[in-house]
């Protein structure tokens, strides 16, 4: 079913990831970690319809996207960035599997961390992050989403990789399988993996290698 809503307000994140917070339909529900379908309310941009996780938490009166935006190519990012308070998307029910089922390690790639946030918030709120830890890939530094807020909310249990540069401040190099033998204390825990299909994809074969559970093992099928 499709709801038009109008934008509330846009906060930029960083230099490429904006905040777009927007009107919440009557009884429109959602899990922590679920997305839903969305396009532009906008001629010749209706039937580009993109999945966006929310970010918000689910009680908030409003809606919420975190939305990393990609100004090489005419896409629908690139169109979003050009909107403002006012105009309108069009969101769809939800969707999603990434659901939070006990404690354990949120793997992000980018981008990726976006169906964490809004599960990490509702954590913080029921004070239940104890046990949870997060590791974050991302190219550079400045490319860190939400990064004061992550580090607010888990201290020392958020954990920084960059892979594009040199980095004095977080560990350089891919959340691989020397990685996770240094930093995982249990393999028998949840584990919680978004990003960037190859990413996903590998760490699926490096956890089970490491006697993480398939069923233990929660990513977006």
């Amino acid at each position: 079913m499709e709801n038009k809503v109008k934008i509330k307000a846009i906060e930029n994140l960083t230099h490429n990831v904006k905040r777009f917070q927007f009107e919440k339909p009557a009884n429109y529900t959602f899990i922590p970690g679920q997305a839903t379908d969305v396009a532009i309310n906008k001629k010749g941009w209706e039937a580009e319809k993109r999945p966006f996780s929310f970010t918000s938490l689910a009680t908030s009166p409003d809606l919420e996207f975190t939305i990393k935006i990609y100004r090489d190519h005419a896409g629908v990012t690139n169109e979003l960035d050009s909107l403002v308070v006012g105009d309108e998307l069009i969101i769809e029910d939800v969707w999603g599997a990434i659901a939070y089922h006990g404690p354990g390690y949120f793997i992000a790639g980018g981008a990726g961390i976006t169906p964490f946030i809004a599960i990490l918030r509702q954590l913080q709120k029921e004070q239940k992050l104890a046990g949870n830890k997060l590791f974050f890939s991302n190219k550079t530094e400045q490319d860190i989403i939400l990064r004061q807020e992550l580090t607010a909310m888990l201290g020392a249990n958020a954990i920084y990789t960059i892979t594009g540069e040199p980095s004095n401040r977080y560990h350089h190099g891919h959340i691989d399988e020397p990685f996770l033998k240094t930093n995982v204390e249990d393999f028998k825990r949840h584990f919680y993996v978004c990003g960037p299909p190859p990413m996903v994809e590998g760490l699926q074969h490096i956890l089970a290698r490491l006697g993480a559970s398939p069923e233990a093992v929660v990513f977006e099928k």
